[in-house]
């Protein structure tokens, strides 16, 4: 299996268009820090061509990857950064004659037909509340905190030949025992973190900060992590002493497992 990480910024994306920052002007100039809404782009013999989540930025996404269908996308939740670009996934749908397929939980699905009612003509939405089981891969679904936002989903995903685990946790803060369970065993961790350490009260907040993602890993031991939904107050260009295994994601990053 193949990850290719599309986008790894938070909900504004980087730059921000209001912003002249060190982070943001340096995303102008040379794109070191550019970042796109957080996508992942999955390769796998048994998935197929699958993506988790369909931000603003899927099209510039899918010309960046070279890619003109997918098999499927995940929907983690449905907020704009991660469902606006569903509008032009199912307009390219429909110029192509393919039918979409989006698993998403059953909540997230009624708010996206709720906004979106016509993209079911384009785009079949199955429920992912009590898994699914794709070749070898059984992928299974829950609801996190999302802070001041409500809430998200995470993906786990585990091979029942190989015995891999990984997960996909963009948009999580405050996790309690039951929503950390499923993290637990992992040979591979994708979480959010927005900023190093939020300055911000903490009811405002909506994302871990890398400070209390990496207090987190040393309980869930990951065999490796990356961190995407980053914000710009990450600048990739300094060294911020990350343990082992540990690393920001970044635009174009390709991980196999």
């Amino acid at each position: 299996m193949k990850l290719t990480f599309r986008g790894t910024g938070d909900s504004m994306g980087v730059p921000r268009v209001y912003c002249d920052c060190g982070v943001c002007e340096e995303a102008r100039e040379s794109g070191t820090n550019r970042r796109y809404r957080s996508a992942l782009q999955i390769e796998d013999e048994e998935l197929g061509h699958t993506w988790i989540d369909c931000g603003p930025d899927w099209g510039k996404q899918m010309e960046a990857a070279g890619v003109r269908l997918l098999d499927r996308m995940l929907i983690t939740h449905a907020h704009f950064d991660h469902i606006g670009g569903l509008v032009e996934w199912a307009d390219a749908c429909r110029w192509t004659g393919r039918q979409g397929e989006a698993f998403a939980p059953a909540e997230t699905i009624g708010e996206i037909t709720a906004r979106f009612p016509w993209l079911p003509r384009q785009i079949a939405f199955q429920s992912s509340d009590d898994g699914m089981t794709i070749g070898g891969w059984h992928i299974r679904t829950w609801r996190v905190n999302h802070g001041k936002n409500g809430y998200a989903y995470a993906f786990r995903f585990d091979h029942s030949g190989s015995g891999t685990a990984w997960a996909y946790c963009s948009d999580a803060i405050a996790l309690t025992e039951e929503q950390l369970e499923p993290l637990y065993g992992l040979d591979l961790l994708i979480l959010g973190t927005s900023f190093y350490e939020e300055p911000y009260p903490f009811e405002t907040r909506s994302v871990y900060d890398v400070k209390e993602a990496l207090v987190l890993i040393e309980e869930l031991r990951p065999g490796r992590t990356l961190f995407t939904h980053i914000s710009h107050d990450i600048d990739l260009r300094n060294s911020y002493s990350l343990p082992e295994g540990v690393d920001f994601a970044t635009t174009g990053m390709t991980v196999t497992i």
